[in-house]
């Protein structure tokens, strides 16, 4: 059947405002409008994923039609990276993804490495390996870090791309700092208390490295020393009202510390960067001096210290016997740039041992 223009009602030409249309206008207007139509209702296209496949298309063409140049072969894909592939293709995430993309965990590491990389391990499979970053790259490159002429080397645990400096200033745990230096004249008393009754370890006394370093613990090494916070009720409720306190694994520790007149601890790294030490001073002589990285620093009674002891550090008292030991109570804190995730990821991986 013909059809033709003449079959569609057009408007008035007073309705449209001007001089009639001839046809060959109304005809590129019917083309335009059938254009938007077919554009409108046909399937959203794949050139997308033509694209980002094309690649691996025109491999597989190519492989499955033309001989294969042994002389232009292509270099097998590690095993790492083709389980990668795998994985994307499939379209599945798999606990281990973060940890391929590193190199692999060096066999020469110290068994204590290992033992802790496998904790790491169970870690990512209960949780995830989500901010695990720099624990992995830690754990993978201890041993170049103890191996290393440095400053600063932590023997047992180095967290990477942590900013370190020997002292840190109070802002940087202003909250702890000052329940401590407020709790001072109670844990002052408490330790007055105890050091009447005399130093023996069937009080809860430990002696710990030369003659006249002496401790008395209320957490170690991570471990609650129930007898001893039963004797500093005050001092042990301060302690619990730290936000930052390392209460959890076996980097943590808190007790009071004496050194002896004359007493020297040479020089010695702390176990990590991931904690600072602070020291508030309890009975400080003048002769006494603390030196961390190369930088000298003195005690104040009343007031706290924040000491990254994971650089090199010697500890001296060059008064008399009439100057009296030196008294500090020491906490263990969390380093300020240690994420959370990373902190429960350090609790599970140096779980203290009971």
């Amino acid at each position: 059947m013909p059809w033709s223009l003449d079959s569609v009602l057009l408007p008035p030409c007073a309705l449209l405002g001007g001089p009639p249309l001839s046809g060959l206008l109304w005809t590129f207007l019917l083309l335009f409008l059938w254009y938007c139509y077919r554009v409108g209702s046909d399937p959203p296209s794949h050139s997308g994923m033509l694209k980002s496949g094309s690649g691996r298309s025109s491999f597989s063409r190519s492989s499955s039609c033309s001989p294969v140049d042994p002389r232009h072969s292509v270099p097998k894909a590690s095993a790492a990276i083709t389980m990668e592939m795998v994985e994307e293709e499939e379209g599945t995430e798999s606990y281990l993804t973060p940890v391929l993309s590193h190199a692999p965990f060096p066999t020469e590491a110290a068994a204590e490495s290992k033992k802790l990389y496998r904790a790491l391990q169970e870690y990512a499979k209960r949780y995830s390996w989500a901010g695990m970053g720099r624990i992995h790259k830690g754990l993978r490159n201890q041993a170049r870090i103890n191996d290393r002429p440095s400053i600063q080397k932590p023997h047992l645990f180095y967290l990477p791309d942590v900013p370190s400096i020997p002292f840190f200033p109070r802002d940087a745990h202003r909250h702890d700092i000052e329940v401590l230096e407020a709790s001072y004249p109670i844990i002052l008393a408490e330790f007055q208390a105890m050091y009447q009754r005399g130093i023996d370890t069937k009080l809860g006394w430990s002696y710990q490295g030369p003659k006249g370093q002496t401790v008395f613990p209320l957490y170690n090494a991570g471990v609650c020393v129930a007898r001893n916070c039963r004797a500093c009720p005050c001092t042990y409720r301060t302690l619990l009202s730290l936000r930052t306190f390392i209460s959890s694994n076996s980097l943590g520790s808190a007790g009071f510390c004496l050194l002896g007149p004359g007493a020297t601890l040479g020089g010695a790294y702390g176990p990590t960067n991931t904690r600072l030490r602070c020291h508030l001073g309890l009975q400080t002589p003048a002769q006494c001096e603390l030196v961390v990285g190369g930088e000298p620093q003195c005690w104040s009674e009343g007031h706290c210290l924040l000491v990254d002891d994971s650089f090199l550090h010697t500890i001296s008292h060059n008064g008399g016997a009439e100057d009296g030991p030196r008294v500090i109570f020491s906490v263990d804190l969390w380093h300020p740039n240690v994420a959370a995730a990373e902190r429960q990821a350090l609790d599970y991986i140096f779980a203290p041992e009971q």
